[in-house]
């Protein structure tokens, strides 16, 4: 069996892992102070609109996110490696690094307008990351597509309760 770019099987599986790890790592640094985990009723109390989705909807719907982003991010990384994606990929961590942010914002410190001008930042990070990741592979680029109109109802549903308190 040939090996592409010098990535072996091993290289290749604990590559998957780790980006895959990153992403639900994430994912848990922020389930840490969102409703459910974290303490008080806080996010219960405030006005949300008719629209809001059932809070068991965002566990599974962040859950194959969280799972495609990182899937997407290691297609990235198999075909070019971190030298060959650098930006890519450095937009990668980046629109990570704002997604756990956004969480910390709107149920942590429960600032929810700094929390909608933080989403408008992750929004266009991530709209970046995906314009690279098609640049470098089709399939990872839209694997990122769920993941920006997902967001892009959030940001819709963040202002919409910002507006409502």
């Amino acid at each position: 069996m040939s090996e592409k770019k010098g990535f072996n099987s091993i290289k290749t599986v604990t590559g998957f892992l780790f980006f895959i790890g990153i992403c639900f790592f994430t994912a848990w640094l922020g389930a840490q102070v969102s409703p459910g985990i974290a303490p008080g009723d806080w996010y219960q109390s405030i006005n949300k609109p008719g629209w809001n989705p059932p809070a068991w909807i965002f566990g599974p719907v962040w859950s194959l996110l969280y799972a495609m982003m990182g899937t997407a991010a290691w297609l990235i990384w198999k075909k070019s490696g971190f030298g060959g994606a650098k930006i890519a990929l450095t937009l990668f961590f980046v629109q990570l690094f704002l997604n756990g942010l956004w969480s910390q914002i709107f149920f942590g410190q429960q600032e929810i307008g700094w929390a909608f001008a933080e989403i408008i930042v992750l929004w266009a990070a991530i709209i970046l990351t995906t314009t690279y990741f098609f640049r470098k592979n089709k399939i990872a680029g839209w694997l990122m597509v769920p993941y920006i109109l997902w967001v892009t109802f959030a940001g819709w549903l963040n202002y919409t309760i910002w507006i409502l308190n």
